[in-house]
């Protein structure tokens, strides 16, 4: 993923957009999504939090903080071409025992939603979920003869030579129990050498900050290392480690702190929504608190990662499925 292009928009994003999110690492686009289409993909995250069967789960929990005992197991590690369910921390007793319904008690649904779920999948067909910018351009891709998706083409203005789809999420963050996630890189949990992680961020619901909507730091793309990866320990589940390989993307631009930056600077609030789609560089700095509120907060996201001259390794927690990574260029 290069540094930065900012050239005429042939779809996916103009270059004001561009250069937002160059700048600030992040980028919000509102109405990504109409509202048919978020109601489908609402639609079906409640039929699948409905249905799952409780009593074959293994009561897996999720926690994005460095010291977890569970978070290792095996189902979590071969959820990569499944879709499983992961309950929040906080929906269980002293004693282990559910305290909420278990659709109100789920933190998120992964991994392979992009690949099994018709309503998800449909983001990335190129008939269903078109590029209209490019569409409405004498030089986008409907004019060039290979219509893509939406993602594919916002792929493609930021230099994505084989862009690659390899997780999809949706991520409840449930009334009053949805916990907070501490500031992090999604590069640390999706590590190429080097780093080429985006997020796709797509608000189901509107996020506020009653109900823990993100919060970035502005352009800490830009000098925030990767420091640590998230891999499969050597005695068995997980572990952080020491990143012993590129902490950033190529670019001449990266690894140097201006002025006032640093860990501890100020996070900018994200309000966004319902069909706002936020585009997060892999190495922002980036965190949401904790729902207290009544109002839930369904989101999905899903992560492309560079799939030519970017090395993804065994190490990774996440491997690929038979048949690899999903592609999003289609021709």
């Amino acid at each position: 993923m290069p540094l930065e292009i900012i050239s005429p928009s042939t779809g996916g994003l103009n270059p004001d957009q561009l250069s937002a999110f160059w700048r600030d690492g992040y980028l919000i686009i509102p109405n990504a999504l109409p509202p048919t289409t978020v109601q489908a993909l609402l639609d079906e995250t409640h039929a699948l939090l409905e249905e799952f069967p409780l009593s074959e789960h293994p009561m897996t929990r999720f926690s994005t903080g460095e010291k977890t005992a569970h978070v290792g197991d095996d189902y979590f590690l071969s959820s990569g071409d499944k879709v499983r369910f992961f309950f929040e921390e906080d929906a269980f007793d002293s004693a282990g025992r559910l305290t909420k319904p278990k659709e109100r008690a789920i933190n998120k649904i992964g991994h392979f939603l992009h690949g099994l779920s018709a309503p998800f999948a449909a983001l990335l067909d190129p008939a269903l979920n078109p590029d209209l910018l490019g569409a409405g351009t004498s030089v986008g891709s409907v004019a060039a003869g290979h219509k893509e998706s939406h993602p594919a083409a916002i792929a493609r203005a930021l230099g994505f030579r084989d862009p690659r789809c390899l997780q999809s999420m949706v991520i409840c963050k449930q009334p009053e129990i949805g916990g907070a996630v501490p500031p992090h890189q999604d590069s640390t949990f999706l590590y190429t050498d080097p780093p080429s992680a985006v997020g796709f961020w797509y608000a189901l619901e509107d996020a506020t900050a009653e109900n823990g909507c993100l919060s970035f730091l502005p352009g800490s793309h830009r000098w925030a290392p990767v420091r640590k990866r998230f891999v499969r320990a050597d005695a068995g589940g997980t572990d952080f480690m020491d990143n012993d390989g590129p902490r950033f993307p190529v670019g001449d631009n990266y690894g140097e702190r201006g002025v006032g930056q640093g860990e501890e600077g100020e996070y900018k609030m994200g309000e966004v929504k319902a069909g706002s789609l936020v585009l997060i560089h892999g190495n922002l700095l980036h965190k949401s608190e904790k729902n207290l509120s009544q109002k839930g907060r369904i989101i999905y996201t899903f992560h492309v990662i560079e799939g030519e001259g970017a090395k993804y390794d065994e190490r990774n927690w996440l491997q690929p499925p038979e048949g690899g990574f999903t592609k999003l260029y289609r021709d």
